[in-house]
């Protein structure tokens, strides 16, 4: 099975036909999809200017999606290898007490559903990079907020317990981003309808 980076050598090869330049692409976020499969595929989409169910897109718009799709990467990579160093030092200091940090990384390991949205439809406007690196300052800051960390919306709806993606959390009523509740205080995780079993739950 082809990697990240051999998949993106096709999407660049000006040798192959636009509809296996656009299948090496989707097959791209197999390997890293920020928003999830299908709403990373329509932010590239909306963002280059083409159909999602175009299957003969213009390859030049394909390689710029890439060229964003990479930059986030890029970023996430770094990110990941920064976490697991500093992870070896904290264990080597005898700190061994999982973290919320530590509880998001795992579930984002892989660079899959990093920052998950409401919908595929519903996502953040801005680079995915520029997205990433707002939600990982966020969760490094330890420090619960207001807004959301991404567009800095202060309105959030609890999406309950799905069938499948996204995972139930608050989601963003600006951006539709569902934000770690670890990232918000507890007044907005109550203002947003977090509910279980017929009652609200706030988060500790």
């Amino acid at each position: 099975m082809a990697g990240f980076r051999a998949l993106a050598e096709q999407v660049r090869n000006p040798r192959l036909v636009a509809a296996q330049r656009r299948t090496a692409l989707r097959k791209c976020l197999e390997r890293f999809a920020p928003y999830g499969h299908r709403a990373t595929w329509h932010h590239l989409c909306s963002r280059v200017g083409i159909a999602p169910q175009d299957r003969d897109p213009d390859p030049e718009r394909l390689v710029v999606a890439l060229a964003e799709l990479e930059e986030a990467r890029t970023l996430w990579l770094a990110y990941e290898e920064e976490f697991a160093a500093r992870r070896r030092r904290e264990k080597h200091d005898g700190i061994r007490q999982p973290s919320a940090i530590d509880d998001w990384h795992r579930r984002t390991w892989g660079g899959c559903d990093i920052v998950p949205c409401e919908s595929p439809q519903r996502h953040p406007a801005a680079r995915l990079a520029v997205v990433l690196r707002n939600m990982i300052a966020a969760m490094e800051s330890g420090r619960p907020r207001r807004d959301c960390p991404v567009c800095g919306g202060t309105r959030f709806a609890w999406l309950p317990d799905p069938a499948g993606p996204p995972a139930s959390g608050p989601a963003c009523r600006e951006c539709g981003v569902v934000a770690p509740a670890s990232v918000l205080t507890a007044e907005v995780l109550t203002a947003a309808g977090r509910v279980r079993s017929g009652r609200t739950v706030v988060a500790a």
